[in-house]
């Protein structure tokens, strides 16, 4: 394939309720949509994950607009590929920015799947044709309304529930849970909230069976999780800690953790989202798909991905009501009994609602 032109849209999404974590609280998604045309006419669609400010990775909405404009779009653009899995390579020469990458990356292997005939998934050498579906709960004013919610969620047939914690906000959270919902799926995401430091309160969390905790200390270290991994019973989930295979490679020789959680844009793509995926099962370490509030293409690809054989825990690929009042595709994706049917159809198996992209484009570039 050859791509010849390639549309950056900026929307702009309101949620359904505020979404808090340990860094912050987010009411709305602001998110870049990229459509890429290759010479046959063949369209395909990625997303950038990037939130506005730089509180999760370094990158932002508006550096990756700048990374596609000024460097990856101009090394893509009119150049012959033959499988998605080069577009890696061409763009080895610019360091990090993997959300940015991603989001055009996705759009590659749209259009490769759809011109091979099969589903994103199958192009993926997925295999499932359903998938598990946990889902993320942020921070609540008080353990009531978290518990309350949480019935909600159970009820309606999510398989895990995954709730935020940070410092003054962890242990009696969970125990309060326990006593309501003792055989609930749980696991917790600290985002980086807390240090070696607060190693007796992280140890607490071992008496509550949880699945794991997400995340706890740094996002650049995996040192001092594989200290940590060591004195807990609870296995550690990496996140942010990955950013490439090298970085899973390394946890799993240091025993950093149990569980790996890959999201397509902090990895940079699908290609290497697969790779590690390979690496995990080979060495006998369980992943599951995470979630960045992505919007409908986002949320296509991550169920593509989740198809794989060694997603083996629910992921946060929630349905597309739980976040947004009107979703960018069609159909939406729909949650039935904890579970989401992988599209069959040739691409990402799912349509861009144009009429509601362009209701919510805050602005636009076509670049030929």
């Amino acid at each position: 394939m050859k791509l010849e032109q390639i549309t950056v849209r900026y929307i702009k999404m309101p949620m359904k309720a505020p979404f808090t974590t340990s860094f912050g609280t987010i009411d709305e998604k602001e998110l870049l949509l990229i459509e890429a045309i290759d010479q046959s006419g063949t369209v395909g669609w990625g997303e950038a994950v990037a939130f506005v400010a730089p509180w999760y990775t370094e990158e932002t909405v508006k550096t990756t607009w700048h990374m596609l404009e000024d460097f990856l779009i101009p090394i893509l653009l009119h150049k012959e590929v033959g499988h998605p899995d080069e577009v890696s390579a061409l763009f080895s020469s610019i360091r990090r920015n993997c959300m940015a990458k991603s989001s055009i990356e996705g759009a590659v292997w749209d259009i490769y799947a759809q011109q091979t005939k099969q589903s994103l998934a199958q192009a993926l050498g997925g295999d499932k044709e359903q998938i598990e579906v946990g889902v993320s709960v942020g921070i609540q004013s008080s353990a009531e309304a978290l518990i309350d919610l949480l019935k909600g969620h159970v009820n309606k047939g999510y398989k895990r529930v995954k709730v935020k914690i940070k410092p003054g906000h962890d242990v009696e959270i969970i125990r309060a849970i326990r006593a309501e919902m003792p055989d609930l799926p749980l696991m917790v995401d600290a985002n980086s909230a807390y240090s070696l430091s607060d190693m007796d309160v992280l140890q607490q969390l071992d008496a509550f069976n949880l699945l794991m905790i997400e995340q706890p200390l740094a996002v650049d270290d995996i040192v001092d999780h594989a200290k940590l991994q060591r004195k807990l019973k609870t296995p550690i989930c990496l996140d942010e800690s990955i950013t490439s295979y090298e970085d899973a490679r390394k946890a799993i020789e240091l025993g950093s953790c149990g569980v790996i959680n890959i999201k397509i844009g902090r990895v940079g793509g699908l290609t290497e989202a697969r790779r590690i995926h390979d690496l995990c099962k080979e060495n006998n370490i369980p992943v599951w798909c995470g979630g960045m509030l992505e919007a409908g293409i986002g949320r296509a690809h991550n169920i593509a991905l989740t198809s794989l054989s060694n997603f083996v825990l629910p992921g946060d690929t929630a349905g597309s009501s739980h976040y947004w009042y009107e979703d960018i595709i069609t159909p939406e994706v729909i949650v039935e009994d904890g579970y989401i049917h992988v599209p069959q159809t040739a691409g990402i198996g799912y349509t861009p609602n144009m009429k509601v992209i362009d209701k919510l484009t805050i602005s636009k570039k076509v670049y030929q």
